[in-house]
């Protein structure tokens, strides 16, 4: 039986962590690959203002018929359900463990995933639109405050170790399942409709939650052996929301500088599909596959490149060039003909590269005690973003069933553009991140021989501290919390804190 304290074990510790969400992000994205279902036309009968009819050749029997309006409305409520509550999961997680959350939150992404798929049972009543936007909030609530849970279990098992890389396979298996996603979805709705599919959708959730108990029990017993139970029970006791005033320039500049880049990449996901049919002509199964490249190119680079970022470091400025990078993309598909397979490959390398460079740096500049706080206020500025965006581009774009093909081109311009005008929002960010962090010792660019080193002299640090000192009152223990790190002393840097695992 392999030891807790392998690196074996954290390493199968890591696998079924991914597999906690690789089901919800395959439900995640559904809709993006059929978008076409769920706006088409329900009524094949309409009438020409006389006693007379005629068949309507745009209908759909197995369609929704809703409004791109309704539509984009489902990745809002999602976006803004999550901004909501994955502060509290954050709260919650760093109080009373990780087991309680993994359990309640993958839960809720298997309940909420099957009340949206019995609410598209539900087409052509008055029931069906309140019944699924419900799944998506419970979904929301349920996928949003998982991947927290999961950020901390992976910054506590990989400290100071291959926590970049971590990071990167987690994305790499989320990807994976928004690649399967874009890939079978489109024909498996073709041959079983569409309401068999989104509870095959709710069926992998389901796998998400068997996966979430293994890995609870997993990390309780692998905490439990190698003496660091303690460590994880006893200091988020401490955390108070008062804590959050001290949260450093660097995490909140770091906070604005993900939601930027996602603001420019989850809503182009979300439509990327229709956009391609309507101005590239390509087919539905077609748009659905060339959209999903940016998820076919992440989830073969993250983990990799997440293994390049932790022997570089440089975290800061591959932010920065991310930011720069991009920002041509939403200029080739707002104002060229470029073929889309080139954009969405563009956006997939740059995504690949800023996604393990920018949340594996959160742990680095909180305490470890309240990095499921600090991940869940990241998490909630992001799905705001998100869920702004989206409803600025749905309302950009509006009821098009009516509209001349330059008009609807027009629109979607446009959308392209308050893109564009969000990644040169991140390049900003990023850059003043970099200025801070400078000021601040540099710690997001240090590569990993500076980390170690750093590391090393800390852990000495405070062992002297504890013969010198066997005990302090809590008040002490506390100290006055400082900017760099809220909870831990002055002397105290973050990452100060770690679990000495055998390599």
């Amino acid at each position: 039986m392999v030891s807790p304290t392998d690196c074996v074990y954290r390493f199968i510790v890591l696998f079924f962590t991914c597999m906690m969400t690789f089901g919800s992000y395959f439900c995640f994205d559904m809709p993006s690959v059929l978008q076409t279902q769920f706006q088409a036309n329900t009524s094949c009968i309409i009438s020409n203002g006389t006693n007379t009819s005629k068949i309507n050749e745009s209908c759909c029997d197995d369609c929704l018929g809703m409004t791109p309006e309704e539509y984009n409305l489902l990745y809002a409520i999602y976006a803004w359900t999550n901004a909501i509550v994955v502060i509290g999961a954050g709260f919650l997680v760093d109080k009373m463990g990780n087991t309680v959350g993994l359990f309640l939150f993958s839960f809720l992404c298997l309940g909420g995933s099957s009340v949206f798929a019995i609410g598209a049972m539900m087409r052509g009543t008055a029931s069906m639109l309140p019944l699924m936007l419900i799944g998506r909030l419970v979904f929301g609530s349920g996928n949003g405050s998982l991947t927290v849970v999961q950020y901390r279990i992976i910054s506590i098992w990989f400290k100071n170790k291959e926590l970049a890389m971590a990071f990167g396979t987690v994305l790499a298996f989320s990807r994976l399942g928004s690649v399967l996603n874009f890939l079978l979805t489109a024909n498996f709705a073709k041959d079983h409709g569409i309401i068999w599919t989104l509870w095959g959708g709710a069926v992998l959730c389901g796998l998400g939650f068997v996966s979430a108990i293994v890995t609870s029990i997993l990390d309780r017993y692998g905490m439990k052996i190698v003496g660091a139970a303690s460590a994880v029970k006893v200091e988020p006791r401490k955390v108070k929301c008062s804590d959050i005033k001290y949260f450093s320039a660097r995490y909140w500049i770091l906070t604005f500088t993900l939601v930027f880049f996602y603001n420019g990449v989850f809503p182009f996901v979300a439509d990327a599909s229709k956009f391609i049919q309507d101005k590239y002509g390509y087919s539905k199964q077609t748009s659905s596959y060339l959209a999903g490249a940016l998820y076919d190119v992440s989830m073969v680079l993250s983990p990799f490149l997440g293994f390049v970022v932790d022997q570089i470091g440089m975290r800061g400025i591959i932010a920065l060039c991310c930011a720069l990078l991009t920002i041509p993309v939403f200029g080739l598909l707002a104002f060229t003909y470029v073929h889309p397979l080139v954009s969405t490959l563009w956006l997939g390398i740059t995504y690949s590269f800023a996604a393990p460079s920018l949340w594996p740096s959160i742990p680095l500049v909180v305490s470890p005690s309240t990095v499921g706080t600090a991940t869940g206020i990241t998490s909630s500025f992001q799905m705001i973003g998100i869920g702004i965006s989206n409803l600025v581009v749905g309302k950009i774009l509006g009821d098009q069933d009516s509209l001349p093909k330059k008009q609807v081109l027009l629109h979607w311009k446009y959308v392209m553009i308050y893109l564009f005008a969000n990644t040169v929002a991140c390049a900003v960010c990023a850059g003043l991140l970099i200025i801070v962090d400078r000021r601040s010792g540099g710690m997001l660019n240090q590569n990993k021989r500076q980390r170690m080193a750093q590391a090393a002299l800390e852990e000495a640090h405070n062992q002297g501290q504890q013969q010198g000192s066997s005990t302090l009152s809590s008040s002490e223990e506390e100290g006055e919390p400082s900017e760099r790190d809220p909870l831990l002393p002055p002397s105290s840097e973050p990452g100060s804190t770690s679990i000495n695992y055998t390599e």
